[in-house]
């Protein structure tokens, strides 16, 4: 039994060999060679299209002002409600403050008691004067102290004119009168209602609206493309089926730190007043550059961990274009780079394209 299992180890030892000598070692000579990749090119080449940028927009009355009372009183009078249209100087609404009125009346008493008072002064100066014509007829210190006199009671009356006509402008305040042209878009007083100039909600508001500002916040990266003048074509929710046109008239020419972005106002004539203050608008601005730039597909960026680049064409092989990003058309993107007119570039770009591969 021993016999036969040592004969049967002999055998298996034996045959180890002869198998590895089967096996065929690996031909190290060849070096392994780049992947061949069949992708499609496109030619680029410099344009200047206009690029379409919609915004909405508000649209807010050229003026509004909220009208107080400067000085306390009672609602004598209302001339207008909302929705009146009115005109600049029209007389909105008339208080009442006879406390004001009496003031008045004393101070033009007074006013006329000095007038009273320098005009009798005034005859004695006149008289004296003509007397100190005869040499001797009136002493020197008589004459100075009538002169004094005189030019004491000139003062008291300009004073109390001043006091009256103080009083008078102070009345004038009871009138409420428009400021400008325009309808009344809010009353919050009645007849009889007390008010002041610390009552917190105005008189009435007064808007203007037969011009309107399309306000607009402008991209930081389209600010450059807009100059004032430019026309804005937009449309209102509420009328979906009219088209509107208004002109930039106004820049604010610095950056809301917040949104990034310029403020513009385009102005609108609303000869039919039929859009309203504060309709939201969705408006269609043209941007064009002053001169050509490249435009590629959409597809050609690519957007990575490494930067935003495109795979271009350099003799058969693939080579990252590092650029940025400008304005956006349909399924084609504005970019800027070292990109020269004639470079072809890989039309459907993507992260697993080694650089340096080779291209059929």
């Amino acid at each position: 039994m021993k016999n036969i299992i040592y004969t049967a180890i002999t055998i298996g030892l034996m045959s180890i060999p002869a198998s590895c000598k089967e096996e065929k070692p690996m031909d190290m000579s060849k070096e392994a060679k780049p992947m061949m990749h069949s992708m499609e090119t496109v030619e680029i080449k410099k344009s200047n299209p206009k690029v379409e940028l919609k915004l909405a927009g508000e649209l807010i009355p050229d003026q509004e002002t909220a009208l107080f009372a400067k000085i306390p009183g009672y609602v004598k009078k209302i001339n207008a409600d909302i929705g009146s249209y009115v005109s600049a100087g029209q007389v909105l609404m008339v208080l009442d403050a006879p406390e004001i009125q009496s003031q008045a009346a004393n101070a033009k008493s007074k006013w006329q008691a000095q007038e009273a008072i320098y005009a009798a002064t005034r005859s004695n100066y006149d008289r004296m004067y003509r007397a100190n014509e005869t040499k001797g007829a009136i002493a020197k210190d008589a004459l100075d102290q009538i002169t004094a006199r005189k030019l004491s009671d000139q003062a008291q009356v300009n004073a109390a004119k001043s006091a009256y006509r103080e009083l008078q402008d102070i009345n004038q305040y009871l009138v409420i009168r428009a400021p400008f042209s325009g309808i009344i878009t809010e009353r919050s007083v009645d007849l009889g209602a007390y008010v002041g100039p610390n009552g917190g909600a105005p008189l009435m508001v007064i808007q203007n609206t037969s011009k309107l500002r399309l306000s607009l916040s402008v991209p930081e990266a389209s600010v450059q493309y807009l100059k004032t003048g430019d026309t804005i074509s937009f449309r209102i929710n509420a009328m979906p089926e009219k088209s509107f046109k208004a002109r930039i008239s106004r820049k604010s020419g610095s950056l809301d730190v917040k949104l990034r972005s310029e403020k513009i106002e385009a102005d609108f004539i609303n000869h039919s007043r039929e859009l309203k203050p504060f309709m939201i608008a969705e408006s269609v601005i043209p941007l064009q550059n002053q001169e050509a730039t490249f435009f590629i597909p959409r597809s050609a960026l690519v957007e990575s961990n490494m930067g935003i680049y495109i795979i271009r064409n350099e003799g058969g092989k693939t080579r990252f274009v590092p650029v940025k990003k400008g304005r956006v058309l349909n399924d084609m993107i504005e970019v800027f780079g070292e990109l020269t007119e004639g470079d072809k570039i890989i039309k459907k770009g993507n992260e697993e394209i080694l650089e340096g591969s080779l291209i059929k």
